[in-house]
């Protein structure tokens, strides 16, 4: 009789590892793409582009895997009140990966739009955006592995950096767009790409308060943060 469970355990324990795995595995493709996109917006390189384009398949298809993964394991298992709560967990944050990959092929999508247009003058901040929404996911993820909720709070506070240098870009986008009709177009494209990278750093704020509810058990979704608050 204890043959059987021990191997029970040990199969258990390693589907757990695969639910954080195929997380971190899904996480560090949507880096990807968010870092590929930018930067073949910034380029003109509309190769990269298709490239960001083409890699949310692989996105899609971790996400149905590891969902149908924590789907069998709570059908299978009797999951312990913490594994349960980090199963449910993986399986909503995989949700906002897979959308984040969305919004990285909207950026790819855009820069084909664009195709080939100058540098825009705004290239730094969303340069920036990129990589403080790339930072924003991985420290997420690696805040969920670690069960840190102090990982995950530093989380918040570079999202208000992303939020005031979206409204820097906008700002920026109306008057040029004001001053000069024909930047109209472009315009349009610049402050979308914009937005789809402020959307994405607010999923990597979801990522955090998912963290934050699977080790302390506080929901703060819809609740203000203040810098230096618990």
């Amino acid at each position: 009789m204890t043959a059987p469970k021990i191997h029970t355990d040990r199969e258990y324990e390693a589907e757990l590892r695969d639910v954080r795995e195929r997380l971190l595995r899904m996480a560090g493709c949507v880096e990807r793409m968010i870092a590929d996109a930018a930067r073949a917006l910034i380029e003109g390189d509309l190769k990269l582009a298709q490239r960001t384009i083409d890699a949310d398949e692989e996105v899609d298809s971790l996400e149905v895997e590891t969902d149908e993964l924590c789907l069998l394991m709570l059908a299978k298992r009797q999951p312990l009140a913490s594994d349960l709560r980090m199963i449910t967990l993986a399986m909503k944050m995989v949700t906002d990966l897979e959308r984040i990959g969305d919004l990285a092929v909207n950026i790819g999508e855009r820069t084909m739009a664009l195709r080939r247009e100058p540098r825009p003058p705004i290239a730094d901040k969303l340069l920036r955006m990129a990589d403080v929404s790339q930072i924003m996911i991985r420290e997420s993820i690696d805040a969920f592995v670690e069960r840190d909720a102090d990982r995950a709070r530093s989380v918040f506070v570079r999202d208000e950096e992303v939020d005031d240098l979206y409204r820097e870009v906008t700002e920026y986008v109306q008057s040029a767009m004001h001053d000069e009709p024909d930047y109209v177009e472009r315009g349009v494209h610049i402050n979308a790409v914009a937005k789809f990278l402020e959307r994405i750093a607010d999923h990597g704020t979801n990522l955090a308060e998912l963290v934050i509810f699977l080790v302390e058990g506080k929901d703060i979704r819809h609740q203000p943060y203040k810098h230096g608050e618990g």
